[in-house]
């Protein structure tokens, strides 16, 4: 058996009761090392732990496939939700490469993800129709990107964007904040939220047109307001009738 975990954003009360007990079931553990760190209170003396790197996502999915399909109750752990930019796609895809007589069992417990945990922080700005984007460009071209990008600022859908800003890639936050200012208001309600449910949480509350790219890195979710988002206080909300929108 593989059970590919979401542990959800950070602290452990927002890990679900299933996700705990698959890791304390398990007999060998293995991911990110920053992710075993996140379910240290779990793990026990007679596990295997496989402490992983990053970059290295791939590999950690062959051993873990490999592990169950040796017999062994093996967990996977990954941030937030497995299955939204998670491990849950490489362990699937490795999984499935097995023969079938071979092929161990496989199962997805969800958790929660960034998107989700940055929106209830500041109140239900994706209380409606809302899209996910990541401005990773290592895994997709920029031009991919950036087209997603113009599609859902066109069909005017609230965004919460992943992986926004790093060393690495400096520039690509400010190259969105440009290509939905094509189709949003300056005045765009835009939350950012970093290190969410851990030490050193913060939230800020700006707009689109005085966005500060320099503000945000990896550990930051960006939430863009849809046309219809409006701000109360600390509170961002997006309605969902018809009415309420059309009213503002």
């Amino acid at each position: 058996m593989l059970t590919i975990v979401g542990l959800g954003p950070g602290d452990a009360r927002h890990r679900t009761p299933a996700a705990t007990e698959a890791i304390a079931d398990a007999e060998a553990v293995y991911g990110y090392s920053a992710y075993i760190d996140a379910c240290d209170d779990i793990l026990h003396a007679d596990q295997l732990v496989v402490r992983g790197r990053m970059t290295e996502e791939t590999l950690r999915a062959e051993q873990a496939v490999e592990a169950a399909a040796g017999g062994r109750r093996v967990v996977l752990v990954s941030s937030g939700d497995a299955g939204v930019y998670g491990m849950a796609t490489l362990a699937l895809s490795n999984a499935y490469e097995i023969e079938e007589n071979a092929r161990p069992e496989v199962r997805v417990l969800p958790g929660v993800t960034a998107a989700l945990a940055a929106s209830a922080l500041v109140g239900a700005p994706l209380a409606h129709d809302f899209a996910c984007l990541t401005l990773s460009d290592l895994l997709t071209p920029w031009e991919e990107v950036e087209r997603r990008l113009r599609a859902v600022a066109e069909a005017d859908l609230a965004i919460a964007l992943y992986n926004p800003r790093s060393k690495g890639r400096p520039w690509q936050l400010d190259r969105a904040r440009e290509v939905l200012l094509e189709r949003r208001a300056p005045s765009t309600p835009v939350a950012l939220v970093a290190d969410i449910a851990r030490d050193g949480q913060r939230v800020e509350l700006t707009t689109l047109g005085e966005l500060d790219c320099e503000k945000v890195g990896m550990t930051t979710t960006v939430l863009v307001g849809s046309s219809t988002t409006r701000r109360f206080g600390d509170w961002l909300v997006t309605p969902r009738s018809a009415a309420a929108r059309s009213t503002g």
